[in-house]
């Protein structure tokens, strides 16, 4: 498969992030949705926002990058989601999600049905499954998508055990950090917290096809019924790590969906993840030759290292 035509939709919330520096766009849906468009896989967000100056900020914001609005419905009575973010010890990220907000209520509209029957993939995640209303849009929405790919992204409190086991049990993949591998195969049984243990887990429980491990400094993990591919972590100045897992994904997918191996896909989504970790926020501006300049300084360095 090549990129061309290809065609992805991310369900979930959207959202500004309050920065200490300053308020920037966000929501892993959003995020994943606006790197694909980055990266040149034609990308489509459900949602919902407030009818309220914040709402049409975000709106506006997604027109000049040229993500579609027209699937983000407007709310009268819930306001867009605003969510606090500090920057912790080692730039660990810390959120305060605030709820109820718009994205806790989208409505099922048979239009959506009829997007997901014509897309590749659907991108989904477990924090906006927190409230019933969008929790039941998303469930509808499952069994009509072609290929499911669920990003774990848990946020405590905004998930339960069994909210998180029905959607795994929808997924055809799933990606999700080493911290989120312990705590689902813990529900499962697996006490040790072992890596390989909690995959095995996964894959036996819930047949799911591919699963996606990032570790942080050291680095992530591609896993199939038959393989395992590693790919160590990009060495960078961390200015903030928000959005940095989401544009990890949209990079392994859009490799996916070019066909290109699963050493490259690997190889270009810890590459985009470091990149974004160097920039403010979750969706920094950035072309090709951006990623292509910092693909080949890091290369340099990890020769001059080696020397």
């Amino acid at each position: 498969m090549n990129g061309e035509n290809k065609n992805v939709v991310c369900f979930g919330e959207i959202l500004w992030d309050m920065l200490p520096s300053g308020k920037k766009p966000g929501g892993a849906p959003m995020n994943v949705a606006y790197h694909l468009n980055r990266l040149g896989i034609q990308s489509t967000i459900i949602s919902r926002i407030g009818d309220d100056e914040a709402g049409r900020e975000l709106s506006s914001f997604l027109d000049n990058i040229g993500l579609s609005t027209e699937n983000i419905q407007i709310d009268s009575d819930h306001e867009t989601s605003k969510v606090i973010a500090c920057i912790g010890a080692d730039n660990e990220v810390l959120y305060e999600i605030i709820a109820p907000v718009a994205w806790d209520f989208i409505q099922y509209e048979e239009r959506f049905a009829t997007l997901l029957q014509a897309a590749d993939v659907l991108v989904y995640g477990s924090l906006i499954a927190r409230n019933e209303a969008s929790r039941d849009t998303l469930l509808s929405l499952l069994g009509k998508a072609r290929y499911r790919l669920f990003d774990v992204n848990l946020r405590a409190p905004h998930y339960t055990p069994a909210v998180v086991d029905q959607l795994m049990q929808a997924a055809d993949a799933i990606k999700l950090n080493i911290h989120e591998l312990v705590a689902v195969s813990g529900w499962l049984g697996n006490r040790s917290g072992d890596e390989y243990a909690g995959i095995g887990l996964l894959q036996d429980y819930y047949g799911i096809q591919e699963i996606i491990v990032t570790k942080g400094s050291q680095g992530a993990s591609y896993y199939t019924p038959n393989s395992r591919h590693d790919y160590p972590a990009v060495s960078v100045d961390v200015k903030d790590t928000v959005g940095s897992g989401d544009s990890f994904l949209a990079a392994f997918l859009a490799q996916k969906l070019r066909g290109e191996t699963s050493d490259n896909m690997l190889e270009f989504a810890t590459t985009l993840g470091a990149y974004v970790t160097t920039q403010s926020g979750a969706c920094p501006p950035y072309s090709r030759m951006d990623l292509n300049r910092f693909m080949w300084e890091k290369y340099l360095e990890s020769i001059q290292w080696k020397q």
